[in-house]
This record gives C-alpha cells, sequence and structure tokens, in this order.
C-alpha cells in the first residue's frame, strides 16, 4: 500500500509539473511587466479593434499611427498580449523600459536599413513619451499597443521584407524564413539588451546585402549634398560629344560626375567649354557603371541618367535591399544568380566566392515575354536538345510562313509529332494552330536552344540555354528572348555545372555538344540553386555602385505599393502580367 501511495504521489506531482512548464509557454512575463491587470482592459479593447484611436496629445487628430490599420497584424498582437496575461510589455512604472527607448532610436533610424521612419512612426514618439509623465491608462496603453505593432512591422520588414514576392507574381518562399512574430517579440525583443545587435540578426545574412546597406548610406548622403546645392540639370545633348569638342557646362558635367566618384575630387577645375580626356574618362567609369556603351562620349542616354536625382538612386538601393530581405537559405548565397535588369549571370563556389560573370540574353520587354522572377534549384543539363515550340509561338510565329510555303517547317529544320513524340506528315495549319499536333526544331547548331540547355524545373518553363544568335550579347541592352534565358558561354557553364562529376572536361563537353547523341539528359549529383532576380542597384566586387534600368517596371511597382502603406497586400496584382509558361526560347 506503501508502494501504491508513492506511485500516485509520484504521478500526482509529475502531473503538476507538467501543467506548470505548459502554463510556461503560455503566459510569459517579461522583466519589465508589473504586477498589475489595471491595463488589461484597455488593451484588450485597443487590440481589438485592430485600429488606433486619434492621439490626445496631438492637436491635428491624427492617427495614433501612421498607418493606424495593423488588421493583418491582429492576430499576432493579440496571440503576443495573450501570452502575457495582457500586461503591459514596454513601460515600467510609467515610463519606457530601456528597450523601448532602443527601439524607438531604431526606428528613427529606419532610413539607414533602406525603410521609411515614419512608417514606424518616428515623429510621434517623442509625444508618446511625453504624454507617459500623466501615467493615465490611456496614455500607457497607447504607448505600449503602439510598440508592439511597431516592432512587430519592423522585425518583419527587415526579415522578409514589407511586400510578399507573389503580390508581383514572383516565386520566391519568403514563408521558408518567417518567424512567429508574437513568440520571437516575446521571448527575443521585449527585453532584449542589445536591440542593434538583435536587428543585425534579423537581416540577411550576406555580404552583398551588408554592401548595399553601406552603398544606401552613402547615397542618402549625396541625396542630402545634392538637395543642399540644388544643381541645374545638364544641358541636353543631341548627338554624342566626343574629345575635343564642346559642351557648354563642362564645368557642371565635372561636378556631376565628381559627385559619385566617376571623376576624382581632386581634378584640376575645368574653365572652358571643351570635353577632354579627364571628362571622357569619367564619363566611361559612368557608362561601366549603368550597363551602357562604354565609349567614353557624353551621350544624350548619358547626360539623362546624370540628370536623374539622387534621390531616384537611393529609392533603387532601397528595392534592392527589399528584395534581398525576400530570399532564404540556399537562395541567399545561391550558386548561380541571374540579375535581369543588369543582363548578367554570376557563378559563385561553395564559399559564395565569385567565380565567373557573363552576359545574358532575357525576356522582351513587350509581349508578355518578360522573364520571370524565381528560385529553383537546377537539376540536370540537355545536350542537343530539341525545342518543343509552345502553340502560342507556333501560331503566330510559324504559322503564316507555313500558309504562305508548305515546306516552311522542313526548310528550317522543324518537324510536326503527335502527343507521344511520334513523327507527323499529315497535318494542317489549323492543326498547329489549335496544337493538335506539336512543332519542334531539331537539334544542331541553328536550334533557337543552341547545343545545351540547363534545367531547373518550374512553372514557367524557363531555363537557360546556349543559342546560335551569338552576335546579340555584343548588345548592352539584351531582352530579346520570348521569356528563357540565353547564356554566352555555355561550354564554360556546363563545365562549371558538372565540375567533380566524373569526366565532364571541356573536351567531353564540346563532344556532348558537337556530335554526341541528341537530346542527352545529365543528372546533377548535386542540384544548385539558382536566383532569377531584379536588382537594379546593386555594389560590384570593385566596390562601385551600379545602376541598370528598370525594364520590367518592376521598381515603379513597387514604389506605388509602398506609397499606399500597410497593411501591404498579399494577392497577385491582377494588373501585373503573368509569365506566359512556354513562351521560352
Amino acid at each position: 500500500m506503501m508502494k501504491a501511495s508513492a506511485r500516485s504521489a509520484c504521478t500526482a506531482c509529475a502531473l503538476t509539473i507538467l501543467l506548470l512548464l505548459s502554463g510556461c509557454h503560455r503566459h510569459r512575463k517579461s522583466k519589465s511587466a508589473p504586477n498589475t491587470d489595471a491595463y488589461s482592459d484597455n488593451l484588450h479593447n485597443l487590440v481589438e479593434k485592430k485600429t488606433l484611436p486619434p492621439e490626445k496629445v496631438d492637436t491635428t487628430k491624427s492617427p495614433n499611427l501612421r498607418w493606424p490599420d495593423f488588421s493583418d497584424y491582429e492576430p499576432l498582437v493579440a496571440t503576443f498580449y495573450d501570452d502575457r496575461n495582457y500586461e503591459v510589455a514596454w513601460t515600467r512604472d510609467g515610463a519606457p523600459t530601456a528597450t523601448a527607448t532602443a527601439f524607438i532610436q531604431q526606428f528613427q533610424d529606419a532610413a539607414a536599413k533602406g525603410l521609411i521612419p515614419e512608417d514606424y512612426d518616428a515623429p510621434r514618439w517623442a509625444d508618446r513619451v511625453k504624454a507617459l509623465n500623466d501615467k493615465s491608462a490611456d496614455a500607457i496603453s497607447l504607448f505600449d499597443v503602439a510598440m508592439t505593432v511597431n516592432v512587430m512591422r519592423y522585425i518583419s520588414d527587415l526579415r522578409i521584407g514589407r511586400v510578399n514576392p507573389s503580390h508581383f507574381n514572383f516565386e520566391v518562399p519568403i514563408q521558408d524564413k518567417k518567424y512567429d512574430l508574437a513568440e520571437f517579440v516575446s521571448d527575443n525583443a521585449v527585453d532584449a539588451s542589445d536591440v542593434p545587435k538583435l536587428i543585425i540578426g534579423v537581416e540577411p545574412d550576406s555580404d552583398d546585402y551588408r554592401k548595399t546597406e553601406q552603398a544606401l548610406a552613402h547615397y542618402l548622403d549625396l541625396a542630402r549634398q545634392q538637395e543642399q546645392t540644388n544643381p541645374e540639370a545638364l544641358p541636353m545633348v543631341t548627338k554624342p560629344v566626343s574629345i575635343g569638342e564642346v559642351y557648354p557646362a563642362a564645368a557642371a558635367l565635372l561636378t556631376a560626375l565628381q559627385l559619385e566618384g566617376d571623376a576624382a575630387s581632386d581634378v584640376a577645375p575645368i574653365t572652358g567649354s571643351v570635353f577632354n580626356s579627364t571628362l571622357s574618362a569619367a564619363v566611361k567609369n559612368y557608362q561601366h557603371r549603368h550597363g551602357f556603351t562604354e565609349d567614353g562620349k557624353l551621350t544624350p542616354q548619358t547626360v539623362h541618367s546624370l540628370n536623374v536625382p539622387m534621390t531616384f538612386r537611393v529609392a533603387q538601393l532601397q528595392n534592392s535591399l527589399e528584395r534581398w530581405r525576400w530570399l532564404p537559405d540556399p537562395y541567399l548565397h545561391a550558386r548561380l544568380m541571374v540579375n535581369l535588369p543588369e543582363f548578367v549571370l554570376r557563378g559563385y563556389n561553395p564559399d559564395h566566392k565569385l567565380d565567373f560573370t557573363m552576359r545574358v540574353v532575357v525576356g522582351k520587354v513587350v509581349g508578355q515575354h518578360q522573364t520571370p522572377v524565381f528560385t529553383h534549384m537546377m537539376k540536370y543539363l540537355v545536350f542537343r536538345p530539341y525545342w518543343n515550340v509552345p502553340v502560342d509561338i507556333a501560331r503566330k510565329e510559324l504559322v503564316p510562313h507555313m500558309t504562305a510555303n508548305h515546306g516552311y517547317l522542313a526548310s528550317k529544320n522543324f518537324e510536326v509529332t503527335n502527343g507521344k513524340g511520334v513523327i507527323q506528315t499529315d497535318y494542317t495549319t489549323k492543326d498547329v494552330s489549335q496544337g493538335a499536333v506539336m512543332v519542334r526544331e531539331k537539334p544542331g547548331p541553328k536550334n533557337s536552344l543552341g547545343l545545351v540547355k540547363f534545367i531547373f524545373p518550374n512553372q514557367y518553363d524557363i531555363y537557360l540555354h546556349s543559342t546560335p544568335a551569338v552576335s546579340l550579347f555584343e548588345q548592352t541592352r539584351r531582352d530579346f528572348s520570348h521569356g528563357c534565358i540565353r547564356v554566352q558561354k555555355p561550354i564554360d557553364l556546363a563545365v562549371w555545372v558538372l565540375q567533380g562529376q566524373a569526366d565532364w572536361d571541356e573536351d567531353k563537353v564540346k563532344d556532348a555538344m558537337d556530335s554526341g547523341s541528341d537530346n542527352k539528359t545529365v543528372n546533377l549529383k548535386t542540384p544548385l540553386p539558382i536566383v532569377i532576380f531584379y536588382l537594379t542597384a546593386t555594389v560590384g566586387e570593385d566596390g562601385q555602385t551600379y545602376f541598370f534600368d528598370d525594364i520590367y517596371g518592376y521598381d515603379a511597382r513597387m514604389q506605388k505599393v509602398f506609397e499606399k502603406g500597410p497593411p501591404y497586400p498579399t494577392r497577385p496584382d491582377p494588373a501585373v502580367p503573368k509569365p506566359k509558361p512556354g513562351d521560352t526560347a
């Protein structure tokens, strides 16, 4: 009987411990939480309304938050307060905690992170703190909820970006890096002793991201300088100006080129109006940083770009930071990355050191052929591939020729198959237009896909491939494809992708492309993460900041979303053209 009693006592004790442990997770208390329920009703009411009332201390009667609708965060805010029995989190004895004060400083410095300080109520906190002097339950409760909402917004914005990429029809899995914000703020933020260190841990652990942040700080300074000096716009030219020719604003041109460091600050001032070798060298560097033809001539394109205000360059850097925040591992340190506005592919070694760059051709701006933004894993190569012509392309681009010339397909190395890949000889143009039969281009050096394609299976049927149209790589602007990405050095890329895999050296790759089996698939032992990305501002290996045209208008769309403020949309924007699967060559 004594043993049974002992067992019963142990069981009861164990149950008690389990109940206590489960309660520990449910009801958190911070060091700042007072031992009172005086504010519970106030906090309940504020959270349930999903918006904050006007501030009594603000004579303009502006909302308590710049963006008072926090309905998108309400479930998280409710969970946060529920877990702490609706006790205040950010004040102690009616004064802001040290952590709250540190977060206020972060909000005020948000521009350095590429964010907008006003979005986190930076100008409002002084009045809120002053209102706490009366120690009224209303002021303390409003302060607390406002702080909780802004901390959650700030941490989330730095962690995964402000706008879900799916709104722009981008396929980037931000859900893989989301925090449980209620838990994260409770466990890590409320009592943080080093808020800046906490924020660094929230942001992407990426040298590219950090270099972009540093560039942003520099361009914010340049924007302030430009605002103070308010320089006149450089006069436009009607044709390129070469060395020795006259440009009336030569002195102002030198000043503009010195602003971003394309011309040295200690260059002798220009007193005349001659476009000299010093200006030409600086213009050439400027052109290099903007993806223009690097001829050192003062072209209309160059003058137009020089007249772009620094505030616009700041916005480009902010947009780049936003997109870097979307990327989860392994894509934050992807082995392959295509930057669409730059028309460049980069390859990185496993330590994320740059191995190579090469030019690429991307989707046309017109005709809904834009190459989509997405992340995936490259899994295999196909040597000497067929090009299966999408029905849309066949109907628009092949059928008119077939109507005029019955032998057109054969003369251009095409053949027609049924759904099982069996070659067909009895078909009509209507069959081709409606997709009843499929047209494919036979392998060979003239094939639209070239002699190798690099596959990362995706819903868009987009891939990298070689091309017989190599002259296009000499263009500075290279948006010519139906959506797929043509690579400048396919042999080098194939050798790099297959490195360490059997004996795939350059000779074997060339043999496979020139005389190997048609449509030969080679699987990668280790899939490679690849990002098809969109950055109009980057920092190069040389430390210079590079800017590119917003060819697809994605930056402009993003800025319009930011201007409307939170809550930001999560569903795809019907106004954004969706990539058309299959339109790929």
